[in-house]
């Protein structure tokens, strides 16, 4: 086993990852920013290393300095958590060459599924079915652009190769407006991402945002747990996450299940992974591949009882799979709902001091968060805060538990999106199940 593992990220997935490894007796290193000093990881790992100032590019974004902290404490594996490198393929390459284990895929791989038009290149040829597109990056021939669109059928939906977390895309509906649709993606596409390459898809009007979580060992053996719905979301980014998706029969679960699980042992992957689908009309489309932890893992981990860090943590020692594909059952509901740090009308992120915290309590509820009561809220990062999970032997048990887990919970001092969840779990569309992504945007937040 792994003897020590660096924590290159903060928040709460760092203090995520730093209770699995205490669980393995593994010992853990810390690295945090100049702002990061009191993260209650860092206080409790058994080294830290301050790797820069605050900006994330001056810290948690750079390289050598994380490498630099590895090799001082002896430490031997790199955990990326989620967000800033964790689907860095340049930082997994330079990890492994280092010496140390890098706790996910390989680098071939970040880069393959990294690249939208390579992924869904090589999902159709695993059969993982894909939305109607243009099969490969767009030319600069208006003429063939314009025909591939029209094949295609408006709406269309054009999008960056190299975009992510909802940024890099841009709906057409007319053939008026293509051209400079195109061209003004591929100007944002350059600026974000260092990459201007773009890609045409069917855009699909009224589709649920579905996934599953896989866990390969890399040697052409993997495991799916399953799938989450995350279709309660704002301007692409998820809100609300629960597990198994609401409607979603045996039989769909299963044929899918088996088909990213067989793209999983083509590509031979390691580590945990999440196909993500979107779902209209009892159809599946592969839309992309997130190569490492998710945010919202902690709702599979509450239906199946797998420990997906352990899992990752294992698998990057050599240890393989935790169970087999038959093991897997998937037991009750659980809902996940991000809390931020930010208005709950605006949507601005509102950093500061928390002058007093209340955790909620009762049965069934988990709260993966970091703050405490005195916890300054820095401004220079992502506003979540923390994670609220309700599990239940039914849905509508876990929406109950959530309920009052919002009516418990208490964070004094900033604004949070709290009144938001509480709005969403009192939702009489919610409660049915089955709303689509446009749903929290178009219906709820009028």
């Amino acid at each position: 086993m792994l003897d020590k593992i660096v924590i290159a990220n903060r928040g709460e997935i760092a203090l995520r990852i730093l209770r699995a490894c205490k669980e393995m007796g593994i010992a853990t290193v810390a690295i945090h920013s100049e702002a990061d000093r009191d993260l209650m990881h860092v206080r409790l790992a058994d080294e830290s290393v301050c790797i820069g100032p605050a900006s994330s590019t001056s810290s948690y974004l750079n390289i050598p300095a994380i490498i630099s902290a590895a090799e001082i404490t002896d430490a031997m594996a790199i955990h990326p958590g989620y967000g800033f490198l964790a689907e860095n393929a340049d930082f997994a390459e330079r990890v492994e060459k280092s010496g140390f284990n890098f706790i996910g895929p390989t680098a071939d791989t970040i880069r393959m599924m990294g690249d939208k038009v390579s992924a869904i290149h090589a999902m159709k040829q695993a059969g993982v079915p894909c939305v109607p597109g243009s099969n490969g990056p767009l030319g600069d021939n208006p003429k063939t652009i314009l025909a591939t669109a029209k094949k295609i059928g408006y709406p269309v939906i054009i999008k960056a190769a190299g975009g992510g977390g909802g940024r890099g895309m841009r709906v057409v509906h007319t053939e008026a407006n293509l051209l400079n649709a195109i061209s003004l993606t591929r100007s944002e596409a350059k600026s974000a991402f260092g990459n201007d390459m773009v890609y045409m898809e069917k855009f699909l009007e009224n589709p649920r945002h579905i996934e599953f979580q896989v866990l390969g060992d890399g040697e052409g053996n993997a495991i799916h747990l399953g799938e989450r719905d995350c279709s309660m979301q704002r301007r692409h980014q998820k809100v609300i996450e629960e597990s198994p998706a609401p409607g979603l029969d045996e039989k769909k679960r299963e044929k899918i299940g088996a088909t990213v699980v067989k793209a999983c042992k083509a590509i031979k992957y390691r580590g945990a992974g999440t196909f993500e689908f979107l779902y209209e009309d009892g159809e599946f489309y592969f839309i992309e591949m997130n190569t490492r932890i998710q945010v919202e893992h902690p709702v599979t981990e509450m239906v199946t009882g797998v420990d997906l860090i352990k899992a990752q943590i294992a698998i990057a020692a050599g240890k393989g799979l935790p169970c087999k594909q038959k093991d897997i059952t998937m037991e009750g509901h659980a809902i996940e709902c991000r809390i931020n740090a930010e208005d709950p009308e605006t949507f601005m992120p509102c950093p500061g001091t928390i002058k007093f915290y209340h955790p909620p309590g009762g049965p069934g509820i988990r709260i993966d968060s970091h703050i405490y009561t005195s916890y300054k809220v820095p401004p220079y990062y992502d506003s979540m805060i923390g994670k609220l999970i309700s599990y239940g032997k039914t849905r509508e048990e876990a929406i109950n538990r959530m309920k009052n887990a919002l009516d418990e919970i208490v964070i004094d001092g900033i604004k949070t999106n709290i009144p938001l969840h509480k709005k969403i779990m009192r939702d009489s569309n919610f409660a049915k199940g089955g709303t689509n992504i446009h749903y929290l945007e178009h219906e709820l937040m009028k």
